[in-house]
């Protein structure tokens, strides 16, 4: 929608005011050709074509019982996105430095990621960072499992699919999102770094983003590992022989990440991380 106040140009084809008439042929007077609702201004000649049923008062049809066709209309599920976002600010607002950790759903108990991911957990949780997931199975619930048996805070922001995913039994603060774009937010915005096992699209997903945030500068850099070099192996030689060699990114992207299988510089690169900005934040304030 426009910034601006202005009211949209007038259609060549409409006729001019003064002589455009209503339903029961009675000339509209000048101020009467149109509605404003808030900043849309809608011309009462167009009113039919855009909703059907407008009889009635605006109080009327607010008290008037509705059919649960308007849970579907673009209005509502525009409310339903903002009430995501303030309930997630409002759970993960307080808790504290954490890290984001992403990789496989598939990934069983005994499978090496698996028991990777779990350690990683448990080594946050000692470094008093909170382990922020997916909430879901696999790689999600190893991580949240290893900093839960450690006694650090485990956080699952669950996402609502087609096939039922459910939180893990290791999550202390879980949130439940409908919208993608909504829970990435939270991601993002309450994690000091992010450490990515393997994993399928959603997991490129979640990569390809923190890359893009930091490149273009929307976010500031902060730590990306990806844990597993023989599984990324492939993915880098792709940047480097392909999109370096396009000319599709420079050279210092290739530093936007860090590919290690230690976690311990994982965990060491996160603490860094978060006491350097702490730091800056306390100079900021004094």
């Amino acid at each position: 929608m426009s910034d601006t106040d202005a009211p949209p140009p007038s259609r060549s084809d409409e006729p001019d005011p003064p002589r455009a008439r209503d339903t029961e042929g009675e000339p509209i007077t000048n101020g009467r050709d149109r509605l404003r609702a808030g900043r849309l201004v809608v011309r009462r000649e167009a009113m039919d074509r855009q909703v059907p049923e407008r009889a009635g008062t605006a109080d009327e049809r607010l008290l008037r019982r509705s059919r649960t066709a308007f849970l579907d209309s673009d209005p509502w599920r525009t409310l339903r996105i903002q009430a995501e976002f303030v309930e997630g600010f409002d759970a993960l607002a307080g808790i504290g430095p954490a890290v984001t950790v992403f990789g496989s759903a598939r990934a069983a108990e005994g499978d090496p990621v698996y028991e990777q991911a779990r350690e990683l957990g448990r080594l946050l949780a000692e470094a008093s960072l909170t382990v922020i997931t997916g909430g879901g199975p696999g790689v999600m619930a190893a991580a949240n499992r290893g900093c839960f048996e450690a006694g650090g805070f485990s956080v699952g922001c669950n996402i609502e699919l087609p096939h039922e995913q459910w939180l893990n039994p290791w999550v202390d603060l879980g949130v439940e999102f409908r919208y993608f774009f909504v829970r990435k937010t939270m991601f993002v915005k309450y994690a000091e770094g992010f450490v990515i096992f393997p994993g399928g699209f959603g997991t490129l997903d979640e990569l390809f983003e923190s890359l893009t945030l930091i490149q273009t500068g929307k976010i500031k850099h902060f730590p990306v590992f990806l844990v597993g070099s023989a599984y990324w192996a492939g993915l880098l030689a792709w940047f480097r022989e392909t999109l370096l060699a396009a000319g599709a990114i420079a050279e210092a992207d290739l530093t936007l990440f860090t590919v290690t299988d230690d976690l311990a510089e994982v965990v060491r690169g996160l603490r860094t991380f978060v006491e350097a900005r702490t730091a800056a934040h306390a100079a900021e304030e004094a």
